[in-house]
């Protein structure tokens, strides 16, 4: 007989255990062949599928890892931001918009710029990155990548662009936007007279004004495998023309076939193909 204070536990039901789940972000679905992959495999491969060599989008900092000697980027016009000369605004105000993809991906725009070295090869490199605002070319990607290419003129420097665009020009800016694609290929022409060197790296996606401007005004073209390429989308050129397209219509695999770009290059092997590319053009 139980008496105060003591308490009878024998038939008490046993606390539950909170369920131990699997750690969000731990696996990857890959979009090339759909298996589920495991996270830290795919960042040891350079962020490329084990199962397929699918190349998943990498941020333009872990691209200057990859390409660049360690601690030898400085980048230039790190402040340098998007005005607002339309007052545009759609289901929020333009400067409200850079603001959030600001906060949201560490960048002040889609284009980051500067010095660097590539296995000792000093050069000047540039990257533009589909995370902010599908890497658009506003104001900001047009006149840093201007200003680098001035830079690497003045300097007698190679120049190695890598493009990482789905947004073409960017609306919210309007004919200031569309303007950049002049400014940045003239700036490419007095490059060049200059006898400088570009390397263009087009990875997934490049496409809209990025495609129809500097991106393929390269002395040397160089692609991911897989990646899209062009100036509109694949479905809505088929919609537009109504007809069929090819088979793998707008890869770059498509495109060496037909001669767009040089070469495809796997991102593992990226890094010492440009340094020996650059070494053939210092020649």
């Amino acid at each position: 007989m139980s008496t105060a204070g003591n308490t009878d536990t024998s038939s008490a039901p046993p606390t539950p255990r909170p369920k131990r789940g699997v750690p969000e972000g731990l696996w990857l679905r890959c979009d090339g062949c759909g298996s589920t992959v495991f996270r830290k495999q795919v960042e040891q491969n350079l962020f490329c599928c084990p199962e397929c060599d699918h190349h998943f989008y990498v941020p333009t900092s872990m691209r200057i890892r990859q390409l660049l000697d360690p601690d030898s980027f400085e980048e230039w016009y790190p402040d340098m931001t998007s005005g607002d000369p339309l007052g545009f605004a759609d289901r929020k105000s333009y400067p409200d918009r850079v603001k959030d993809e600001q906060r949201r991906t560490g960048m002040k725009d889609a284009c980051t710029v500067g010095r660097g070295y590539m296995r000792g090869r000093p050069l000047v490199f540039g990257t533009t990155d589909s995370a902010f605002i599908m890497g658009s070319m506003g104001s900001v990607v047009g006149e840093k990548l201007t200003r680098a290419i001035e830079r690497a003129t003045e300097l007698s420097l190679p120049l190695v662009i890598v493009s990482g665009s789905g947004g073409g020009a960017r609306m919210h800016e309007g004919i200031i936007s569309l303007m950049q694609m002049g400014k940045v290929s003239a700036a490419l022409a007095r490059f060049r007279r200059a006898r400088g060197l570009f390397i263009s790296v087009l990875t997934n996606p490049t496409m809209g004004g990025v495609a129809a401007s500097f991106a393929s005004l390269g002395d040397i073209i160089v692609a991911e495998p897989k990646a899209l390429v062009g100036f509109a989308g694949p479905r809505v050129v088929e919609a537009t023309c109504k007809i069929a397209l090819p088979d793998g219509f707008q890869t770059s695999e498509f495109l060496l076939k037909h001669g767009f770009i040089d070469r495809i290059t796997a991102r593992s092997e990226l890094r010492s193909e440009l340094a020996r590319l650059i070494d053939y053009g210092a020649g």
